[in-house]
């Protein structure tokens, strides 16, 4: 808990000269003269919020955690994804060219040393993806597990775009992201054959956690920094690794995260079917539906924070892996049914105005 709090006075600290940076340098997004149709602001608000979240976890695990070759790699490619939002920040790059460079920090962090050897199989013993195996001899000998490290970069990359999504409204990404790292700092047990240890992996799950907190309080409405793109992949980014590094816990946090994972693939099905680049930002994420359904901003971000609370709890209720995949089914089958729901009445809305 100590490594929490640090954290998250360190975060909330860096803010204000954040801010003042950010305006200096043009890193803002004014409604007026920077129109994106996700966005839900009004006004001149800056961005690059990724930045005094990234410093305290860099700041706080170089104090709490012994530095090896997998936190390095970690540490390396969230610098990557921080970079990139601050340019996107200033340029608006392609998100072809986000993805790529998601890409990129996914293998940055995979050639650390995190993969994900098994998947946890409910109805019987685990998928073992530890086959093939390549041995390759760069800066000395390294076995490359082929589908595991696969299947952690799919992971990461599909996490840092979730969740990047699921920021559109004041308070809404740096809130719920912290409650469920706690949660996964709770459940955080030793899995896997790493180097940092079951309580390196809570410690460094608190550390994220107040860092995202500590940025709240200035974002949260009315918001005077936005988290920005390197803020929302840095999330989804340190997430998936906690995963990793908690292994066996995918379950977890797909019970924890279920609004903003549910909403990320709905989003890419409805876009793909309308024959839409799935990365190309729109207007129609559940905050957008519930923001049009007469939600406020203030209830939204709290709707988030309360029901991965809640999930959060019956995750760490339910310890027995078939149960928590029945939890799952249910709980993905009626937030599934509420979206298409809100989404077709929102559709009918929108072409009787029309």
């Amino acid at each position: 808990m100590l490594f929490l709090i640090l954290s998250f006075f360190i975060s909330a600290a860096l803010v204000p000269a954040t801010i003042y940076l950010a305006n200096r340098f043009g890193l803002v997004t004014d409604a007026q003269s920077r129109k994106h149709p996700a966005h839900t602001h009004v006004g001149r608000i800056p961005r690059a919020g990724g930045v005094p979240i990234f410093i305290a976890v860099v700041i706080v695990s170089m104090i709490a955690l012994p530095m090896n070759k997998i936190l390095f790699f970690i540490l390396l490619a969230g610098l990557l994804l921080v970079v990139v939002g601050v340019l996107d920040d200033k340029y608006d790059l392609s998100p072809y060219l986000r993805v790529a460079l998601n890409i990129l920090a996914a293998g940055i962090a995979v050639a650390g040393g995190i993969g994900i050897p098994f998947l946890t199989n409910p109805f019987g013993p685990p998928i073992d993806l530890t086959h093939p195996q390549i041995t390759l001899n760069l800066f000395g000998p390294r076995t490359i597990w082929l589908v595991a490290d696969i299947v952690a970069i799919v992971w990461l990359v599909g996490m840092m775009n979730i969740i990047n999504w699921s920021k559109g409204v004041d308070g809404q990404l740096p809130g719920y992201v912290g409650i469920a790292c706690i949660f996964l700092a709770l459940i955080a047990k030793k899995y896997g054959p790493y180097d940092i240890d079951a309580a390196h992996t809570k410690i460094f799950a608190q550390i994220v956690a107040g860092a995202f907190l500590g940025f709240w309080p200035w974002n949260f409405y009315p918001q005077r920094i936005m988290p920005g793109y390197g803020g929302g992949a840095l999330a989804g980014f340190l997430l998936g690794v906690l995963t990793i590094l908690a292994f066996g816990k995918l379950g977890t946090l797909l019970l924890v995260l279920c609004i903003p994972i549910l909403d990320g693939f709905y989003t890419m099905l409805r876009r793909i079917r309308s024959g839409k680049n799935p990365f190309r930002g729109d207007a129609n994420h559940l905050h957008h539906l519930l923001l049009r359904r007469g939600w406020g901003k203030r209830s939204i971000a709290l709707f988030y924070v309360g029901v991965t609370a809640v999930c959060g709890v019956i995750s760490l209720l339910i310890p027995n892996s078939l149960e928590k995949f029945a939890a799952i089914i249910i709980v993905y089958s009626i937030l599934f049914v509420w979206i298409f729901r809100l989404s077709q009445k929102d559709k009918n809305r929108s072409l009787s105005t029309n």
